[in-house]
């Protein structure tokens, strides 16, 4: 017989707040034409995306996160010395070591909570929701902090007409703690690693030693390039759309109910055409919410499911207790769904 006791975690968990940050500085779709042969008409017609926020000099990965994550602590409300551990998630905190969680973690003025980052593109709120979950139900923390933070402005290739206009910056953050009822429902996540080609940075850091410079791609002035996000786009639309919809069943499934039992969807903020299409594929009644936050945010990444969901609830679009379907779909190709009762 084992001599380890048990964990003493809550029978279940929740998002107990939840909090936002969006960069000062919105960019129209017109500053984007000024590098791409392009139009206005043609950005909304294939993304639905009109502005998006760019993070300034000061609008740092941390800046944006301790921000976010002080507007959800204090949603919760709860103290940040009551945080038992601080998941980042992000794919633009450009140091190898250490984890950008640790910086923020001192920054809310957390009793040195356990701190660290995930690496899980745009599906990464969804993993670290799941992670937040599985540690207030062990017991290991009572209260989680989980935040999408990114500035994608940093690896965007303004000349590259495919993807220039899509991506913005930001920081959501939500808070879980223990619940007396279910209200995150069982996670249904994965990876198609065979497909990870289709979004991809352009060049790996290591391209930079001194040896590999003529390797480096070069804008239209001759100068190198900072590395940047690419990706296939019709590929990745049509496996967004088919694939991630089933994903999305599946989770409705796993959750024990039906379109007809949702209020509210949030599926990650890439484009309205693969949104539309999600609801149309899953039958939504007329009466759910839908998430459109990437009109005006832009693709933010592993930050655009917290920022949609906090926009819905300070709109009143959305209400505390309504159960909403999250989904989250990216590089690698990763993706995570799951039903959640709002806070």
């Amino acid at each position: 017989m084992s001599k380890i006791k048990p964990s003493k975690g809550s029978p279940y968990a929740r998002i107990l707040g939840v909090g936002g940050y969006r960069p000062v500085r919105v960019v129209p779709n017109e500053v984007i034409l000024e590098k791409i042969d392009s139009s206005d008409e043609w950005i909304r017609s294939r993304s639905g995306i009109e502005t998006r926020h760019w993070a300034g000099p000061e609008e740092t990965v941390a800046a944006m996160s301790v921000e976010a994550g002080g507007k959800a602590i204090a949603d919760a409300g709860i103290t940040a010395e009551q945080i038992g551990a601080v998941v980042v998630s992000t794919v633009s905190h450009f140091a190898q070591t250490p984890a950008i969680a640790t910086s923020i973690a001192d920054r809310l003025g957390t009793a040195k909570a356990a701190a660290f980052d995930i690496s899980a593109g745009c599906a990464g709120f969804g993993y670290g929701l799941t992670l937040a979950k599985g540690m207030v139900v062990e017991g290991s923390a009572e209260y989680v902090l989980v935040i999408g933070v990114e500035r994608l402005s940093d690896l965007t290739d303004l000349e590259d007409r495919a993807t220039a206009f899509l991506f913005g910056d930001g920081a959501g953050a939500v808070v879980v703690g223990p619940s007396t009822e279910p209200a995150i429902g069982p996670t249904v996540w994965g990876s198609e690693g065979d497909k990870s080609e289709t979004i991809k940075q352009t060049v790996p850091w290591d391209r930079f030693h001194v040896g590999d410079v003529n390797e480096l791609p070069l804008d239209s002035e001759g100068n190198i390039k900072f590395p940047a996000i690419t990706q296939e786009g019709q590929a990745v639309f049509r496996w967004a759309v088919f694939e991630m919809a089933k994903v999305a069943q599946q989770a409705l499934d796993a959750a024990g109910i039906s379109p007809d039992d949702l209020d509210v969807f949030i599926p990650h903020q890439a484009n309205v055409r693969i949104i539309d299409s999600m609801v149309k594929t899953l039958k939504l009644p007329e009466h759910v919410t839908i998430a459109r936050d990437v009109r005006t945010t832009g693709n933010t990444s592993a930050a655009s499911i917290p920022l949609a969901m906090e926009r819905l609830l300070a709109t009143g679009e959305a209400k505390s207790g309504d159960t909403a379907l999250v989904i989250g779909f990216g590089a690698g190709l990763v993706y995570a769904a799951t039903v959640v009762t709002l806070p």
